[in-house]
C-alpha cells in the first residue's frame, strides 16, 4: 500500500461548558479566552512544524461554532487567511441527546446510577433523547471521512471534537473500546495520522 498523505487532527479550544464539565455534544458554545489562546498556540506550533509545506494542505473543520472559531484562530497562528477552509458535517461532535448542557453530577441527582450504567459500556452506551449517539454510532459516521482523505493525495489539517479524536485513536491507534472511550483528549496538542497510524506531535 502506498504511503498516505498525513492528517493532522486538532480538538477545538476550551469553552465554558468544557471548564464546567458540562456535556456539550452538538450544542453550539463559543470558545472562552483559554480556548482562544489554545487555538492560537496550536496554530503557531503546527505552522512551525509544517513550514513551507503548509500550502499543500486542505483545511477542514466541523461546522460547529467552537470548531470554526478554533480553525480561524489556528490559521491566524499559522499566518494564513482565517476563512480559507471548508466544513464537513460528519465531523460534528457526538450527540448527547437529552443530556446536553448537564454535568454528570446533575444527571446523577435526576437519575441515580446513570453514571455506573454508562461506564459499564461507555463506547456503546446510547444516551436518551432524539438524535443521541453512542461512540460506535459516531465511528460509523466519521469513518468515511477518513477513508476519503486517505484516497486523496493532498494532506489535511482537521479541527474537530473529542469524540472524533477518540474514534481516530480507536481506528488507527489500536485502542480498545474501553480505552478509547476513557482517553483524555487535550485541547492544546495536535495529533497526526500517517499511514493509518496515529500519535501526538
Amino acid at each position: 500500500m502506498p504511503d498516505s498523505a498525513p492528517i493532522y487532527l486538532i480538538r477545538h479550544g476550551q469553552t465554558d461548558w468544557n471548564a464546567e464539565s458540562r456535556l456539550q455534544g452538538q450544542t453550539d458554545r463559543p470558545l472562552n479566552e483559554t480556548g482562544k489562546a489554545q487555538a492560537l498556540a496550536n496554530g503557531r506550533s503546527l505552522g512551525n512544524h509544517l513550514g513551507e509545506t503548509v500550502g499543500a494542505y486542505i483545511f477542514v473543520s466541523s461546522p460547529m461554532l467552537r470548531t470554526c472559531q478554533t480553525m480561524r484562530l489556528l490559521r491566524q497562528g499559522m499566518g494564513l487567511p482565517e476563512d480559507d477552509f471548508r466544513t464537513d458535517p460528519r465531523l460534528k461532535e457526538l450527540s448527547f441527546g437529552a443530556w446536553e448542557g448537564s454535568t454528570f453530577e446533575e444527571l446523577e441527582r435526576r437519575e441515580p446510577g446513570v453514571t455506573v450504567r454508562r461506564d459499564a459500556d461507555k463506547w456503546n452506551y446510547l444516551p436518551p433523547g432524539e438524535g443521541a449517539e453512542s461512540y460506535q454510532n459516531l465511528l460509523g459516521r466519521v469513518r468515511p471521512f477518513f477513508d476519503e482523505r486517505f484516497s486523496e493525495d493532498r494532506p489535511t489539517v482537521c479541527v474537530a471534537h473529542g469524540g472524533i479524536l477518540r474514534c481516530a485513536f480507536r481506528l488507527f491507534g489500536g485502542l480498545s473500546e474501553d480505552d478509547a472511550a476513557a482517553m483524555a483528549v487535550p485541547q492544546d496538542r495536535v495529533a497526526r495520522i500517517v499511514n493509518r497510524a496515529i500519535g501526538w506531535l
